[in-house]
């Protein structure tokens, strides 16, 4: 069985992180989107939050399973069986970013497979720190997040304007 994992903290999920998981999965048996928990970062969502905006967005999705966890993302890797871990790049200093954690993975666990997936041209500017910004300053984020997640950021009274 083929099954990867998708790490981030998608505080909030983005179109583009949508993107990536909708090209992925055809691609394996099962993906694990992976909600990494890192206590030393200020969330604008709980973890709570987030598994439950991630599971409204994909809850279509049999082959898609929403986790939390803490440490590093090789051994919870190797708790769920995943031999690929897949990274969605924007940007060039996205590469470069991403590249150096690759290696450093496989330095650790050379068994588990990074794969890169750019995102589309319209989505390379589209992050989940840009849309916590404008989500802070009460600006409209329609355009940037999926229709699931702006529903489940209005009904837990984040401000999330819509057109």
């Amino acid at each position: 069985m083929k099954i990867a994992l998708f790490p981030g903290s998608f505080d909030p999920i983005t179109k583009a992180h949508v993107d990536i998981v909708k090209r992925s999965v055809t691609l394996f048996d099962k993906l694990y989107i992976g909600i990494g928990v890192n206590s030393s970062k200020q969330s604008f969502l709980s973890i709570e939050q987030r598994q439950q905006m991630l599971r409204a967005v994909f809850e279509s999705e049999p082959k898609i399973h929403i986790i939390a966890y803490e440490g590093l993302t090789v051994d919870f890797c190797k708790s769920i069986n995943a031999n690929y871990m897949i990274r969605g790049i924007r940007t060039v200093s996205d590469f470069e970013y991403e590249k150096a954690i690759a290696q450093m993975n496989h330095a650790l666990a050379p068994d588990i497979e990074s794969i890169f997936i750019v995102s589309k041209p319209g989505y390379s500017s589209i992050s989940s720190t840009i849309v916590r910004e404008v989500l802070r300053h009460n600006g409209d984020v329609s355009q940037f997040i999926p229709k699931e997640a702006l529903e489940y950021l209005q009904a837990n009274h984040v401000s999330a304007k819509r057109p």
